[in-house]
């Protein structure tokens, strides 16, 4: 909508209430008082309105509309790109917006209906719940450790490269094992970091060194014999796949069908 008239739409809103909805000043413009109260109300009822849309579609079993999904890169890329493209075949009303990334998603600023996130949510607000749990493996490939030896201990791996993921500024060098229900850490030296768990797994694959990952975005790869997993005897820390909304209210049936 463009400002001219989305200003029109406002004023009028303004005229029938009999009050102003935003103090305006030359330069700047915020809610008033009576719009800080008007605003929750009105998203109350568009939510209503759209509920009440959804549950007609209910009854005649149409799904449809947009469907806004967030994906971790790795998973996205290489799991979830099929998975979808089938979803679109069986429900041809639906359309599809793929947002990915590995940072946490924030439901208030991105546009985003349903996310899948590795790790348990850290916002207590948003509702979701666990898929599965998700074994991390300890991989190479073979002509990395053909060049570089086997590690058999993780205290072996002071003496290899690892490659680091990083988020919100975080390297992620510290990798933890448990052997006999005990729990050891390793810090690893690594001249390879990045934000983007995709790009640690090419690095992986394309054997410039050591990588901890989730056992689902190295599915592949491990099947088909271009990296391999070691220190079987030591289990690297677990992860959960999580697929997480902003609300029990916001699930739609395109939602629930995904």
């Amino acid at each position: 909508m463009r400002t001219a008239t989305a200003s029109a739409a406002i004023k009028r809103v303004e005229r029938a209430l009999g009050v102003e909805l935003f103090i305006r000043t030359t330069r700047h413009l915020r809610l008033s008082i009576a719009g800080e109260k008007y605003i929750p109300n009105c998203e109350q009822a568009l939510q209503m309105l759209n509920l009440a849309k959804q549950s007609v579609k209910d009854d005649l079993d149409v799904i449809d509309g947009e469907l806004r999904i967030s994906v971790p890169s790795d998973l996205g890329r290489n799991l979830i790109l099929p998975w979808i493209d089938e979803f679109m075949q069986t429900h041809t009303g639906i359309s599809v917006k793929l947002h990915i990334s590995d940072s946490n998603i924030d439901f208030y600023r991105d546009p985003v209906d349903i996310a899948l996130r590795y790790g348990t949510p850290n916002d207590v607000s948003l509702y979701g719940f666990k898929i599965c749990k998700v074994p991390c493996v300890i991989c190479a490939t073979t002509e990395y450790l053909e060049n570089n030896g086997l590690p058999t201990h993780p205290n072996d791996l002071a003496n290899h490269n690892g490659l680091l993921y990083q988020l919100h500024d975080i390297i992620h060098d510290v990798w933890e094992f448990t052997h006999q229900e005990k729990l050891m850490k390793v810090k690893m030296p690594s001249n390879r970091a990045s934000n983007d768990a995709e790009l640690v797994r090419r690095w992986c694959v394309n054997g410039k060194g050591i990588a901890t990952k989730s056992s689902l975005d190295m599915s592949h790869d491990l099947l088909n014999d271009n990296i391999v997993s070691i220190l079987k005897d030591f289990a690297p820390k677990p992860t959960e796949l999580w697929l997480i909304c902003p609300s029990r209210q916001t699930i739609t049936p395109r939602s629930k069908t995904a």
